[in-house]
C-alpha cells in the first residue's frame, strides 16, 4: 500500500486505495454505551413478543426461578440471570414466540431477621409488634429489593416482562398459593402429625430437608450403661443371678441432651452379641475411669474392643452370646429422679448396624426418624415431648428443667447450651457413664441462620408421599410414584440430574409444609376441635381466597372467623396460623404466573403461556429445592411435573476453586464487572464456561474474557470497515463464480449454522461461542482477512475477486451478528446499527437460512492441506524478518519443495497470494516441506508494495504494477 513517507513516486497513492471505513471503535466503552443501548430498546420484549406473534411462531415458555427479595444480586445471580437471557434471546434467534415472566421469593426467614433487627434497634421486641404491623414492614422490604434487583438484571442484558413481574407476596399471587393448598387438603394429601422434625431453636421453626445444609461440628460422645432389670425365660438363668454383677447394655450416642427422652435401646437382629466381664484396667492413668473389674457389658462382639478402648479396660472376657430380644432395662438415671422410673425395652430395628458405636442404639423417638418408626412399628403410641421451641427443656422434665440445648440469643448463638454437661454430670452421678469423648463430624445446620438444628417432636402439617390416591393422581398411585414417573418423563441438562433428584425423592420423608413463623403465606384452614380433622367446605375455601386475593393473606390474621366460616360455628373450629413452606410458595409459581395466561383458561392478551412450561433453569442445589418443590406441587395438583426439561448450572467459586466468602475476601461483585468492563464481558465469561459444573471467576479469568472479547470485536469492527458502502449492486450471486477461497469460508459458514443452531437448541452456550471464537481467529482473521486484505484494499471495485470477497464478508457479518446476538447482545446490536441504522434490532432478527450449495468437503479438504504448507512457509519467513533477510513478506519470493502430490490443492491457485509474498515457486522434491527464502528481485509497486514483474507494465503509471495501474485508472475515471 501507499505510504507518502516512504514512496518515491510523485504521486501519492493513498486516495486510490480503498481501507476499510467504520465509525464502530476498536475499543468498546461498554460501561457507557450499554446504558444508552437499553435506553434505545424500551420494551425490547413487548416488541419482540408482538413480532413473533404476528408471525404466527411457535410459543416457548421458560418459568423463572424466583431469586429471593434481599439484597444487591451477587455472581451466582449473575450467572443463572445470564443462562436464562441466553435461552430466551436464542429461542427468539430461533425463531420462537418466548414466555419469560421474572418473578421473585419474597416470603421466609431471611426478611423476617432483617425486620426483627429493624425493631430491635428501637427498642421493641417482637413480640410487642402486632402481625400486620410485622408483615406490613416486611412486604415494604421485600418490594424495595425487587425494585433494586430488577433494575440491576436490565442492566445486565436480561429481556422479559419485568413489567408484568410476579412476587411470591403479591395479593393474587399468595391467593394462588392458598388455592393451591386447598387442593392438597381436599384431596386427602394434607394430614396432622406428630413426629421428630429438623427444628432450628434459633429460629424457632420447623425445617425440610431442603433447608439443611451440612458443616464440620464437633460434638461430645458418651458410652452409657443401661442396667438390665427383666429377661425372657429363654436367657441364661444366670444373668440375673445375685451372685454376679448386673450387666447393662452400653450405648454410644453423640447427644447426650437426648437421653432423658430415651424409652427404648434397639439392636439388630442380624447383629452377633456378647456378655463381657472387664478383668482388668489400664494403669498409670491421670483419672479414674468409670469401669471397673467385675464390670458385666452387653455388646456387639464387632465393637467390643472399640468400647473397651474407650473405656480404658485393659483386659475382658467373653462370658457367652446374648439375644437382646426379651431383656429390659432401667433407665441410665432412675436412680437419681423417679420420674425416670419407667422400664426401657430392647425393640429390633433394621437401621441397627455394628459399624460404629456399641451395636445398640440409644432410642428416644421424639428426637429421630428412625427412633419415632421404630418405636411406632413395636405398638408404642406415646411420644414423649421433653424440649421446647426454643430448645429448652420442659419444666416438666425431671433434673434438667429449662436447661438449653443450644444457645439462641448473644454472641453463643449457635453453640451448646448447659444440657449435655449437666446430662454427664448427673450419669456419673448415677454411676452409669462409661466413658466420654469428643468427635468431629458432619452435622446438619440451618442453611439461613448457620446455625446446628435438632431433631424436635411437634405436631406438624405434612403431605403424604405413599398413599395411594385418586383426583389428581392417576387411581391407586402415590405422590412418590407419581413423581418418579414425571422424572422419568422429562429431559435433564446435564442428562445426570435425573438419579440426583430421582434418588432424592425415592428416599426423601412426607412432605413438612408447615412453619412457624410470621412473614408466608398461612395454611388457611380450619380444623375441627373434635375430630381433629380438616374443614372441606368449598364455600369456606372461596371466601378464603377470595378475600386474600383483595386484601392479602394479612386478612388471614385479622379477620374474624366468622367472616370466613359462614354458618359454621366459629366455636368449633381452630383457625392453623402457621405458615407455608416457602418450598410451597415457590412451588406454586407455576400456578398463578402461567394458568391465568393459557388460551384454555379463557386468556385472549398479548402474552399467552402454556402449561407445563419448556423449561426450568436454576442451580443444581433445586434438585432437593425448586425443581422438587415444582415437582412435587405440580404432580400433587394436576398429576404431571410443571416442566419439560430441567437445566442446572453449578456454582462459582474464585480463581483458585475455593468458595466464595466475604470474610475471605475472595468474592467478585458483577456490579463492579459491569460498572468497569461492561455486562457483555460478563455475558462472555458465561458463555465461554462449562455452566455444567463449578466455573471459577477472577481477575486474571476476566482478563482471558477481556482479551477474547477483543477478538470477537476487532473481528465485526473488520467487517465492517471493510464492507463500508456495500450495496446490492455488487453482491456475487452465482456461487460457481466463487474463487476457491470464497468457498471455502462459505463452507465454514454452512458448518458452523448446523453448529450453533444445534448448540441453542440443546443449551451448550460454549458449543456456540467457541467455535465462532475460534473461526474468528483461524479462518478469518489468519488466513481470509490476511490473503484478501490486498484484494480488497487494492482491487479496482468491480473486480469479481472483490466483488466475491465482499459477498462472502457480508455473509459473515450477518452470521456473527445473529449467532452472537443472544451472548453479546450490546455489542452486536452496536455492530448491527453501525451498519444498518434505520433496519431495526439486531435482536430481531432470525439466523439467516444458509444455502445448501454452500456446503463443500472437498474445498475444506483441500484447504486443510494448504494450511499444512503455509505454517511452514509462515515459520520461514517468520525466520527471515528475524534475521533482517526481508522486512515484510511482499519482499520474499520462496521456494516451497515438497514430496510429489503436496501441491495438488494449489491447483488453480496463486501461491503467492496464499503466502502474501510478491511471488512464490512451488516444486515437488524431497520427503517433507521445506521453504528457502529468497528476495524479490522486482521493482516494488508504489500502491500495493509487490515486487512482481509488471510493475511498470503501464506506462500511464510507471511505477505501479498492472492490476494496480488498471485500479488507479478506473479510480480517476470515477473520480474525475
Amino acid at each position: 500500500m501507499a505510504d507518502a513517507d516512504t514512496q518515491s513516486s510523485a504521486r501519492d497513492y493513498r486516495d486510490t486505495v480503498f481501507l476499510p471505513e467504520t465509525p464502530f471503535p476498536m475499543r468498546g466503552g461498554l460501561p457507557q454505551k450499554e446504558p444508552l443501548i437499553l435506553e434505545q430498546w424500551g420494551d425490547l420484549y413487548g416488541r419482540l413478543r408482538a413480532q413473533r406473534q404476528s408471525e404466527n411462531a411457535p410459543l416457548y415458555v421458560l418459568h423463572d426461578g424466583p431469586p429471593y427479595a434481599n439484597g444487591d444480586i451477587h455472581i451466582g445471580h449473575a450467572l443463572n440471570k445470564t443462562l436464562k437471557d441466553f435461552v430466551i434471546r436464542s429461542r427468539f434467534l430461533l425463531g420462537y414466540d418466548v414466555d419469560y415472566v421474572p418473578g421473585w421469593d419474597c416470603h421466609g426467614l431471611p426478611i423476617e431477621w432483617k425486620i426483627e433487627e429493624q425493631f430491635r434497634a428501637k427498642g421493641r421486641r417482637k413480640d410487642e409488634v402486632s402481625k400486620a404491623e410485622f408483615r406490613a414492614a416486611c412486604r415494604d422490604y421485600a418490594g424495595k429489593y425487587i425494585d433494586l434487583q430488577r433494575d440491576q438484571f436490565k442492566r445486565l442484558g436480561v429481556t422479559g416482562d419485568f413489567a408484568n413481574r410476579y412476587a411470591t407476596m403479591d395479593f393474587s399471587s399468595e391467593a394462588a398459593i392458598v388455592a393451591e393448598f386447598h387442593r392438597f387438603k381436599n384431596s386427602g394429601q394434607l394430614y396432622r402429625g406428630s413426629k421428630p422434625v429438623m427444628w432450628s431453636p434459633v429460629e424457632r421453626t420447623a425445617l425440610a430437608d431442603a433447608e439443611i445444609e451440612y458443616h464440620d461440628h464437633v460434638s461430645p460422645t458418651i458410652w452409657v450403661k443401661f442396667p438390665v432389670t427383666a429377661m425372657s425365660d429363654d436367657h441364661p438363668d444366670d444373668l440375673l443371678a445375685f451372685r454376679n454383677p448386673t450387666p447393662s447394655i452400653v450405648i454410644w450416642t453423640t447427644t447426650p441432651w437426648t437421653i432423658p427422652a430415651n424409652r427404648a435401646i434397639s439392636y439388630g437382629p442380624e447383629i452377633a452379641y456378647g456378655l463381657y466381664e472387664v478383668t482388668a484396667m489400664e494403669e498409670g492413668l491421670e483419672f479414674a475411669p468409670w469401669a471397673k473389674p467385675g464390670d458385666r457389658l452387653i455388646l456387639a462382639d464387632k465393637l467390643a474392643e472399640d468400647v473397651f478402648k474407650a473405656a480404658k479396660v485393659a483386659a475382658w472376657t467373653r462370658v457367652y452370646d446374648i439375644d437382646p430380644s426379651g431383656l429390659e432395662t432401667a433407665h441410665p438415671l432412675a436412680a437419681l429422679d423417679s420420674g425416670y422410673g419407667f422400664s426401657v425395652p430392647l425393640l429390633a430395628g433394621d437401621h441397627v448396624t455394628d459399624d460404629a458405636g456399641t451395636g445398640f442404639v440409644h432410642t428416644a423417638p421424639g428426637h429421630g426418624a428412625d427412633d419415632f418408626e421404630v418405636w411406632k412399628a413395636h405398638g408404642h403410641h406415646e411420644v414423649p415431648d421433653t424440649v421446647d421451641p426454643d430448645g429448652a427443656y420442659y419444666d416438666h422434665v425431671p433434673l434438667f428443667a429449662g436447661l438449653k440445648v443450644l444457645e439462641t440469643e448473644g454472641k453463643k448463638t449457635g453453640k451448646f447450651g448447659p444440657a449435655n454437661g449437666a446430662v454427664m454430670e448427673r450419669l456419673i452421678e448415677a454411676g452409669n457413664l462409661l466413658a466420654r469423648g469428643r468427635m468431629e463430624h458432619s452435622y446438619p445446620h440451618s442453611w439461613r441462620s448457620k446455625a446446628p438444628i435438632i431433631f424436635r417432636n411437634t405436631p406438624q402439617w405434612f403431605i403424604r408421599m405413599d398413599t395411594p390416591l385418586d383426583g389428581p393422581l392417576k387411581s391407586g398411585d402415590t405422590l412418590r410414584e407419581t413423581a418418579l414417573n414425571a422424572i422419568d418423563d422429562t429431559a435433564f441438562h446435564p442428562a445426570a440430574g435425573k438419579n440426583r433428584i430421582r434418588s432424592m425423592v425415592e428416599g426423601r420423608p412426607d412432605w413438612l409444609v408447615s412453619r412457624q413463623r410470621a412473614w408466608g403465606t398461612p395454611l388457611a384452614m380450619f380444623v375441627d376441635k373434635q375430630t381433629g380433622q380438616p374443614l372441606h367446605d368449598p364455600e369456606v375455601d372461596a371466601r378464603i381466597v377470595k378475600a386474600v386475593a383483595e386484601h392479602g393473606a394479612d386478612i388471614w390474621f385479622t379477620a374474624p372467623d366468622a367472616d370466613f366460616l359462614g354458618a359454621h360455628d366459629p366455636a368449633r373450629y381452630e383457625k392453623v396460623e402457621d405458615i407455608l413452606d416457602v418450598w410451597f410458595d415457590s412451588g406454586s409459581t407455576h400456578a398463578f404466573t402461567l394458568d391465568p395466561r393459557l388460551p384454555e383458561n379463557g386468556y385472549a392478551g398479548d402474552r399467552p403461556a402454556h402449561w407445563p412450561a419448556d423449561l426450568y433453569l436454576e442451580g443444581s442445589d433445586q434438585h432437593r429445592g425448586w425443581f422438587q418443590s415444582s415437582l412435587l406441587e405440580g404432580c400433587g395438583t394436576r398429576g404431571r411435573a410443571p416442566f419439560k426439561a430441567v437445566l442446572t448450572h453449578g456454582f462459582t467459586l474464585d480463581e483458585k476453586g475455593e468458595k466464595m466468602s466475604k470474610s475471605k475476601g475472595n468474592t467478585t461483585d458483577p456490579l463492579t464487572i459491569i460498572k468497569e468492563s461492561g455486562a457483555d464481558i460478563l455475558r462472555l465469561w458465561v458463555a465461554l464456561v462449562d455452566y455444567s459444573e463449578d466455573q471459577r471467576i477472577g481477575k486474571q479469568i476476566l482478563q482471558t474474557t477481556v482479551d477474547a472479547y477483543r477478538k470477537l470485536r476487532n473481528t465485526v469492527r473488520y467487517l465492517l470497515g471493510a464492507l463500508s458502502d456495500f450495496d446490492e449492486a455488487e453482491r456475487l450471486t452465482d456461487y460457481d463464480q466463487f474463487p476457491p477461497l470464497e468457498k471455502f469460508v462459505l463452507h465454514r459458514l454452512h458448518e458452523l449454522d448446523a453448529q450453533v443452531r444445534a448448540a441453542y437448541a440443546d443449551y451448550r452456550f460454549q458449543d456456540v461461542v467457541r467455535p465462532v471464537l475460534e473461526f474468528c481467529a483461524g479462518d478469518l482473521s489468519a488466513l481470509y482477512f490476511d490473503i484478501r486484505k490486498d484484494a480488497l484494499y487494492c482491487d479496482r471495485p468491480d473486480s469479481l475477486r472483490r466483488r466475491a470477497a465482499r459477498t462472502v464478508m457480508d455473509a459473515v457479518f450477518m452470521r456473527l451478528t445473529a449467532w452472537l446476538a443472544p451472548l453479546t447482545p450490546f455489542t452486536m446490536e452496536e455492530a448491527w446499527t453501525t451498519r444498518f441504522p434505520e433496519a431495526g434490532t439486531n435482536c430481531a432478527r432470525v439466523i439467516p437460512d444458509t444455502p445448501a450449495e454452500w456446503n463443500n468437503p472437498a474445498e475444506a479438504e483441500r484447504w486443510a492441506a494448504i494450511n499444512t504448507v503455509l505454517e511452514v512457509v509462515n515459520e520461514a519467513l517468520e525466520v527471515a524478518r528475524r534475521d533482517k533477510l526481508i522486512g515484510g513478506a511482499l519482499d520474499a519470493w520462496p521456494t516451497v519443495s515438497a514430496p510429489a502430490g503436496t501441491f495438488a490443492p494449489f491447483e488453480g491457485l496463486d501461491a503467492a497470494e496464499i503466502f502474501r509474498t510478491s511471488g512464490a515457486e512451488l516444486a515437488e522434491s524431497g520427503d517433507a516441506v521445506a521453504v528457502t527464502v529468497a528476495l524479490a528481485d522486482y521493482p516494488k509497486c508504489a500502491r500495493s508494495w509487490r515486487r512482481v514483474p509488471d510493475v511498470g507494465s503501464d506506462p500511464a503509471y510507471p511505477d505501479l504494477s498492472a492490476r494496480d495501474a488498471d485500479a488507479v485508472r478506473y479510480w480517476d475515471q470515477t473520480h474525475g
